[in-house]
């Protein structure tokens, strides 16, 4: 199984950017998608996550900015991030969880200028 993502890239304070994640390899249910972020020196963090019935959840930071969605036909889950602030500049990285078995995407680089 391996994910890849994409997406990123610089983008001013209150600009927007969608980063998408598709899987391949696999053929089995996914139950849970998510994306984390994570800076040099800081722990990864979860930033929105939606499991197979569609419901989500989100950090405080990104809640009302950040929509997660996926297209379970495409194997692909997408970050809708709008209203983006410089705090918000990080290395974004997308998981699966699939046959409960945790697979980790390589990170997308999200920049906001402010």
């Amino acid at each position: 199984v391996q994910l890849q993502a994409s997406g990123g890239g610089l983008v001013q304070a209150g600009g927007s950017l969608r980063l998408s994640c598709a899987a391949s390899g696999t053929s089995g249910n996914i139950n849970y998608m998510a994306w984390h972020r994570q800076a040099p020196g800081n722990r990864r963090e979860l930033v929105a996550g939606i499991s197979s019935d569609g419901s989500t959840n989100y950090a405080d930071a990104v809640k009302g900015r950040f929509t997660i969605s996926r297209d379970n036909a495409k194997n692909t889950v997408y970050l809708q991030m709008n209203s983006l602030k410089p705090e918000d500049t990080n290395t974004y990285y997308c998981s699966m969880m699939i046959a409960f078995r945790n697979y980790w995407g390589q990170g997308t680089q999200v920049t906001v200028s402010s």
